[in-house]
């Protein structure tokens, strides 16, 4: 199909514009619903619901220490943990400046 596009008004150009716009957004609506439908069958497949592989509670945690779970602990006082996160504590900086690797304080 070809549209002579030089012999239309300007009305009619943006007209064809808007039906262009409407299809294309349609297009991608449709191959949105298409993918999503292809994930959810994927995701239960492999036994889960897509929501759980998606929701940001699932998100950046590789099979470690989830957020506020102690990952290291003072090698003489073990209730003083730190998860890894956020500012290092002052009681990690001083076995690293004595000389202790963050290897040697994981819990």
């Amino acid at each position: 199909m070809e549209i002579d596009v030089d012999s239309m008004s300007l009305e009619d150009l943006r007209n064809l514009r808007t039906q262009i716009d409407r299809a294309i957004s349609s297009y991608e609506t449709r191959r949105r619903k298409e993918a999503m439908a292809a994930l959810e069958r994927t995701a239960r497949e492999l036994g889960f619901n897509l929501n759980e592989l998606t929701s940001p509670s699932s998100r950046g945690r590789r099979g470690g220490a989830g957020e506020g779970q102690a990952k290291y602990a003072h090698p003489e006082n073990p209730s003083q943990t730190w998860s890894g996160r956020g500012r290092r504590p002052r009681w990690v900086t001083e076995q690293i400046e004595s000389g202790k690797s963050l290897e040697d304080l994981l819990a």
